[in-house]
């Protein structure tokens, strides 16, 4: 996996100053529309353009199935991993509704769903019927991790290929928050049960028992926790090692990423511990509603657009905030200067 050594992108520090001064000169108090000025500022370094744009959006969802499902830590079966590939693959599921409103491009891919499925609209590269159960040994092998990466890359790789200006990476697989939590904990140093929620619905029992789970998977890899493949390759799923490779690639191409909630943000947090450029690249769409997001949140030192409340997945919290996004640019772009206006001095 040679891509993984290449160096993320390095913002354009012109454009990016060439923004700053725009900001400065519009017709508005300074700072008076605040974060959505510095989105714009950071969106016209990494573009490469003094007025940034968003309007061609890719998203890519990866599907894969846990073994540790089978400890019982979600409130669905495991064969919901499935049935919701279908529903996305039939338009009917949060993310197609979003992705049509947004003209946005739209992939599913498997890599690992515990079944595997047959269908036109489906991009199939799989690293395994499901992980391991990593409370027994690690979730997967290195020839797996490097195929789930390389699914990642590669939809990064075809969202540059067709000029898009903003990833964006979701994921489905039942039992993915109780992985994702133990790599919270591992990389961030977090005391188990301040980082683990309820993911699909469990209740206060569901909770605690998910915690002793988590417990038992990090003392059983305890060892081998040292750097951030072996934490990824020991205690994550399929999908989240995509969305890393998929992160990492997309900052060394150029493109900006929108994160969606805590699964694609343990893959961000895993991407920047491997190539720390990567979060220049990174916007924080939302600040999930399970409680472990914060403490990622101060590792990036990002602030979400939205707080919503949000825990469903699927990169639909970065599709709600591209919206956003637009607004930014748009006013960025399209306000007028206080000379083209023909007012006098600074509000």
């Amino acid at each position: 996996m040679e891509w993984l050594n290449t160096p993320a992108r390095a913002p354009n520090t012109a454009t990016t100053e060439a923004a700053r001064l725009r900001q400065s000169q519009l017709t508005k108090p300074p700072g008076a529309l605040g974060e959505l000025e510095a989105v714009a500022i950071r969106l016209a370094g990494l573009q490469g353009r003094e007025q940034p744009a968003v309007d061609k959006v890719h998203i890519s969802v990866f599907a894969a199935d846990h073994g540790v499902a089978e400890e019982g830590v979600s409130a669905f079966p495991q064969a919901v991993t499935a049935q919701m590939v279908h529903n996305f693959l039939n338009g009917g599921a949060a993310i197609n509704v979003l992705a049509q409103t947004l003209g946005a491009t739209l992939e599913i891919i498997d890599v690992g769903i515990k079944t595997q499925l047959t269908h036109p609209k489906l991009i199939s590269q799989r690293a395994g019927n499901g992980t391991a159960n990593s409370t027994l040994s690690p979730a997967m092998s290195d020839t797996q991790l490097n195929l789930a990466l390389q699914a990642g890359a590669d939809a990064a790789e075809r969202a540059y290929a067709t000029r898009a200006e903003l990833f964006i990476g979701g994921e489905m697989g039942i039992a993915n928050t109780t992985a994702a939590t133990a790599i919270y904990c591992t990389l961030l140093k977090v005391a188990i049960p301040e980082a683990t929620g309820a993911g699909t619905g469990l209740d206060q029992a569901g909770i605690v028992h998910k915690v002793s789970v988590i417990q038992r998977i990090i003392k059983q890899h305890c060892h081998h926790l040292d750097k951030p493949l072996e934490v990824l390759r020991h205690l994550g799923g399929f999908e989240i090692a995509a969305l890393t490779g998929a992160y990492v690639r997309a900052a060394q191409l150029g493109l900006p990423i929108l994160i969606d909630g805590f699964i694609s943000t343990a893959a961000a947090l895993i991407a920047t511990k491997l190539q720390p450029g990567v979060a220049h690249w990174l916007f924080l769409s939302h600040a999930s509603a399970e409680p472990g997001h914060v403490f990622a949140m101060a590792e990036l030192k990002q602030r979400p657009l939205l707080d919503l409340n949000l825990r469903l997945g699927e990169g639909s919290g970065a599709a709600i905030a591209v919206p956003l996004l637009r607004l930014a640019c748009a006013l960025h772009n399209q306000m007028a200067t206080f000379d083209e206006a023909a007012v006098a001095g600074k509000l």
